[in-house]
């Protein structure tokens, strides 16, 4: 399957009629996301050049993850040969794991992470984060959009301590980012929580869904939106989320066509940086420390525009269904 995906973007565009304004003469792939979300495209080329382990074990994972994906794995940092050392076999399958389904990451898997890497855990689990996630949003935006003859450019390799501060910074731009409704965007989260199994995620009501009128009567929906009555706008974003999740090397025509019929090219844009940016989350599964803040039920938060995260905040008082 790698390689084959962008063959049929052309077919894929020829299906989805009619489509939200501004789709004809929209840009190619990397042209959108550079024209939409500036600031998450260029940490995104930073994370996708930083090597913050030996080369050879960086790719070793990019190459795992793809196999997974079925899509092209990320450049491999300097050409560098895949490490076949002691840490490269536990590396290695946590990749895969995480990238097939990181829900079942165990714990022997992540003991035997643990005792390969010690105080480097965290930073293997932002890179597999990278092989893992990167692909997948590069596959959903070129379903959307098409790169004949551009594909991604790769970025310089750039040795770095870490790639928690471009991370962080990414996920900051990408809240930042106000093309999508609150509420929508809410479902999306959530869709995806479900999908990783988070425990803290799942728990989490954003503030500005809740205020804009989502309650729980609409959330309790995000695990069977096809059988509720959520909006079809709704309904054909979250099999964009299921798509990204599960098969993002082959997105069906009808849920590239759903998404183009009901958003435009910058809130498609958001809407794949959104799943992206809270994907994160698999890095909290993968290393169970996902735990929920509160014993049962669920708890508002709200995330100021440096980044800060507010938890525990008192609901709306009228929080209607949406």
């Amino acid at each position: 399957m790698a390689g084959a995906y962008p063959a049929v973007v052309a077919d894929l565009q020829r299906s989805h009629a009619p489509d939200a304004p501004g789709w004809r003469g929209a840009p190619d792939s990397p042209g959108a996301l550079a024209r939409w979300a500036p600031g998450p495209a260029a940490r995104l080329a930073e994370a996708t050049g930083a090597v913050t382990l030996s080369p050879g074990l960086v790719a070793a994972v990019r190459d795992a993850c793809a196999g997974v994906l079925g899509l092209e794995p990320l450049p491999l940092p300097a050409s560098a040969p895949l490490e076949t050392g002691d840490r490269a076999g536990p590396a290695v399958d946590f990749a895969r794991q995480f990238s097939l389904d990181v829900s079942s990451v165990t714990a022997d898997l992540r003991s035997s992470v643990g005792v390969a890497f010690g105080g480097e855990t965290g930073e293997l689990a932002a890179a597999v984060f990278v092989a893992d996630f990167v692909p997948r949003a590069r596959a959903a935006l070129d379903a959307l959009f098409g790169a004949p003859g551009v594909g991604w450019p790769p970025p310089p390799p750039a040795e770095v301590p870490s790639l928690w501060p471009t991370l962080n910074e990414f996920s900051r731009l990408v809240h930042n980012l106000s093309a999508l409704d609150p509420v929508t965007a809410e479902l999306v989260r959530l869709r995806g929580a479900r999908q990783h199994r988070c425990r803290l995620c799942k728990s989490l009501r954003a503030l500005p869904a809740l205020r804009a009128g989502a309650g729980e009567e609409l959330f309790d929906q995000v695990d069977r939106y096809e059988e509720g009555d959520l909006p079809e706008r709704q309904r054909a974003a979250l099999r964009f989320v299921d798509a990204l999740v599960w098969t993002p090397g082959r997105i069906d025509r009808p849920v590239v066509a759903g998404v183009r019929r009901h958003f435009t090219p910058g809130q498609s844009v958001e809407l794949v940086l959104d799943v992206t940016r809270n994907a994160m989350n698999k890095i909290a599964v993968a290393l169970d420390v996902d735990q929920a803040h509160v014993p049962e039920g669920v708890e508002v938060y709200d995330t100021d525009p440096d980044g800060t995260v507010h938890y525990g905040l008192p609901a709306p008082v009228a929080s209607t269904r949406c």
